[in-house]
């Protein structure tokens, strides 16, 4: 059988795509900071210009501007429905976008160009049901497919040190299906760690792009994973990119922050002034206050009970 049919980001790029989501632009006001600082070279960076998604009679993505620069955590954050999931897959190339574009190191990025990208792009999406029941170090494994006609005479140590960055090494040898949804995660995240583990010959920078990396995770495993690739951020120069629910964790460990609702980009820019309780309440519909943890970094105490805003019709 052929390997690449049994990896996750493999078959993301040859079968079915998820559906996507949309945007529009809103003016910005005190709460909705826009990405206008700290310009990024388009030679290095991951960037997103005016795109847009279209399905069916429906607009999706309008007009989504993002950029990205190596070494930086990024987080896109928005209630269900928001259009997550469709701009990550556009901006990881297993989706094309109906207009605009999207460069990564300066090269074009679709569909057409995934297989060219796997060396120094990894994607971790939602589902990542594996078809056979593969030992853990086995699936790691399938992460290391894309260098197989130039392979590192580390192989195996790279998939050992990627189980170990991510707390899985002492289930090597289980069976993938034995794991609870937790074990999973952190096992397939661990996978597209070793699929871009190493720097590249010509330095061209990495990427990682994860869909929802906490949603399966207890409370502690969800900041030891995020604070990983972090450390892996800021020590190896990664570019990180990551869906996320919560924004206190967007707030802790991410450097950039893109917030969509109703396919609509409402603002971009640093965490702590994006995130603020009126952009907060208006998106989520829920009450929102600042307050800072024991370290300084801000964080948000979130109730139910935000009136809704006019044009909203969330259950």
């Amino acid at each position: 059988m052929n390997a690449r049919l049994l990896d996750a980001d493999w078959r993301c790029a040859c079968g079915d795509l998820p559906a996507g989501e949309r945007p529009l632009w809103l003016d910005d006001d005190d709460d909705a900071a826009t990405d206008d600082v700290t310009p990024v070279d388009e030679g290095q960076g991951l960037r997103a210009l005016d795109v847009g998604v279209r399905a069916g009679a429906s607009t999706l993505l309008q007009g989504v501007q993002l950029r990205l620069a190596p070494g930086e955590v990024g987080a896109i954050l928005g209630p269900n429905g928001a259009g997550k999931s469709t701009l990550l897959s556009v901006l990881s190339g297993l989706r094309a976008p109906d207009s605009g574009r999207v460069t990564l190191n300066g090269q074009a990025v679709s569909p057409a160009t995934v297989h060219q990208l796997a060396r120094h792009r990894a994607v971790l999406p939602q589902e990542t049901a594996v078809a056979f029941d593969f030992r853990v170090q086995d699936v790691v494994e399938l992460g290391r497919y894309p260098h197989h006609q130039q392979p590192s005479p580390d192989e195996a140590a790279i998939v050992r040190a990627a189980m170990q960055a991510t707390g899985v090494a002492g289930m090597a040898e289980r069976s993938i299906g034995s794991l609870s949804g937790g074990e999973r995660a952190r096992a397939q995240l661990a996978r597209v760690m070793a699929q871009i583990w190493e720097p590249l010959a010509d330095g061209a920078p990495r990427w990682l792009l994860l869909d929802e990396p906490t949603a399966a995770l207890d409370l502690r495993h969800q900041h030891e994973t995020l604070g990983t690739v972090q450390r892996w951020a800021r020590e190896q120069g990664v570019g990180v990119l990551a869906v996320l629910h919560d924004p206190n964790l967007a707030l802790r460990y991410a450097d950039r922050v893109w917030v969509l609702d109703d396919g609509v980009l409402q603002a971009s820019g640093p965490p702590a002034r994006v995130l603020r309780p009126a952009l907060v309440q208006r998106v989520w519909q829920v009450q929102a206050s600042t307050v800072r943890a024991a370290d300084g970094v801000a964080q948000l105490l979130i109730a139910a009970g935000a009136p809704p805003s006019p044009g909203k019709d969330r259950p």
